[in-house]
């Protein structure tokens, strides 16, 4: 059965290593047979300013209902961003503030803590890029980039994580460690094209 790859390019800017990667592991997935959609948030339209879940919510936009769209029609969800103070981009996390929403992506039982699991039987790849370098982000900080798009976002909704890394540092990098990550995202779209 063809793989279904949602690829989600997380980052402000166009030209990005972010969109670099992105081309490498689509190129990937797409070469194992996966059939791909791509969204840039570069591209993306939307009100940034959530204001938190109330019963009066405004309507999501035409671009994070396609995205939406994207996550429940996509066997394997991608996401590619750069680490801006120990996160995503606001814009970033914003989407996934305003479209990640209950009915959608999870559902809170009436009563006490438990959930509902929306997205199950999806899987999930990351990568982060940062000038960090990863073993500082692992050991001094506890990596908070990996654990929440790990645990706080793919698993809260169901979504089994995979290959969830860090490419770091991006400032310090020479042109053979830079060529090096580009060759392991388009191995890891490989991977993911082709797992069960």
């Amino acid at each position: 059965m063809t793989k279904k790859i949602f690829i989600w390019v997380a980052h402000p800017n166009k030209g990005t290593f972010c969109e670099a990667l992105a081309d490498q592991y689509e190129q990937g997935a797409k070469a194992q047979g996966a059939e791909v959609r791509r969204m840039e948030l570069s591209d993306m339209e939307f009100d940034p300013h959530f204001k938190g879940y109330t019963k009066d919510m405004p309507e999501l936009e035409p671009d994070l209902l396609k995205w939406q769209e994207h996550i429940a029609w996509a066997d394997h969800i991608m996401v590619i961003h750069p680490y801006w103070w120990g996160a995503m981009p606001s814009q970033a996390k914003a989407v996934l503030d305003r479209a990640l929403t209950s009915g959608f992506a999870y559902k809170y039982h009436k009563k006490g803590m438990k959930w509902d699991q929306l997205l199950k039987g999806k899987t999930g790849d990351a990568i982060i890029t940062s000038d960090t370098p990863k073993w500082i982000d692992t050991f001094l900080y506890l990596s908070p980039g990996r654990r929440t798009i790990k645990n706080q976002v793919y698993k809260f909704c169901g979504i089994k994580p995979k290959k969830i890394d860090q490419f770091g540092s991006i400032k310090m990098a020479d042109e053979g460690q830079m060529k090096s990550w580009l060759t392991q995202a388009g191995q890891y779209g490989s991977n993911a094209a082709m797992a069960a």
